[in-house]
């Protein structure tokens, strides 16, 4: 397997929800866009995960993801303080939840670059 690429990955998330979810019309600038879509991914399972605890719903496939990306993964950790070691091996699926938790901020900054769309 290739390394996954989880900001690529959750930036197409991000695109699908958005298509999906959200009328741009409703939002008059991108920080009022943004400050919703955060407050609405944190806890959405299909883009972060933290809802149930699960994206992939897959602990092999989770393992997968984060083996490597294991320096992503200490980043995050040490963001949120939490002990790597402990965090990987109690399940790869949390650990790929807080890996997604902590790049959702720069996710939706690339998903909204990708829209370019024109706020009133």
């Amino acid at each position: 397997m290739t390394n996954y690429n989880y900001l690529q990955a959750m930036t197409s998330d991000i695109l699908d929800y958005i298509a999906e979810n959200i009328d741009l019309d409703d939002f008059s600038d991108r920080e009022e866009l943004e400050e919703k879509l955060n407050d609405d991914l944190w806890t959405e399972d299909s883009v972060t995960g933290n809802a149930s605890g699960s994206y992939t719903f897959n602990a092999y496939q989770a393992e997968e993801y984060v083996a490597h990306n294991l320096d992503l993964l200490g980043e995050a950790l040490d963001e949120f303080g939490c002990d790597t070691v402990r965090k990987y091996l109690e399940s790869p699926e949390s650990a790929d939840v807080t890996i997604r938790c902590y790049l959702l901020g720069q996710a939706i900054a690339e998903a909204l670059d990708e829209l370019d769309h024109d706020f009133d």
